[in-house]
């Protein structure tokens, strides 16, 4: 499944999630506050998965239940979005190394980009171990995945 109105949309690899900026997304100055954006990357990275097929819940309730957790993210904050701004959230999934997962991620405002992440989620067992991803997961997010070698 590729397009859900809710979820975004696939152009290529990279999944496409437009957002519009609320008052409530505002700081006190009209602006986007910084920890927004964080929460921007968390909807294009989640509805990347549910548009691969892959849904959070059914996860959990597998035969061999995980979750992802953030390890690491680099942001760089390059401009301001203010209220009303209809952003886009971009989300590329590069590769999966053992039970790790390196995604790239923008916010952009037409051809600008707002803001960058490179985001490092590990798939875990709810116990909170880290495991690797399981076959049924790899299935559906390796077509958009960096080509290896």
């Amino acid at each position: 499944m590729t397009d859900l109105p809710t979820a975004g949309r696939f152009e290529g690899r990279e999944h496409r999630l437009p957002v519009r900026v609320y008052y409530e997304d505002t700081d006190f100055t009209g602006l986007v506050y910084h920890a927004n954006y964080i929460r921007y990357f968390e909807r294009g990275r989640s509805d990347f998965l549910r548009a691969a097929g892959v849904g959070h819940a059914e996860l959990l309730e597998g035969d061999q239940p995980l979750a992802f957790v953030v390890a690491e993210m680099a942001v760089k904050f390059l401009k301001p979005a203010r209220i009303d701004d209809a952003l886009v959230v971009r989300t590329l999934y590069q590769r999966i190394r053992g039970p790790r997962l390196m995604i790239d991620q923008t916010v952009t405002r037409g051809d600008e980009v707002l803001c960058a992440a490179a985001v490092t989620a590990v798939c875990i067992h709810p116990d909170g171990r880290p495991r690797r991803p399981t076959q049924a997961l790899l299935d559906k997010v390796r077509p958009w995945l960096e080509c290896e070698g």
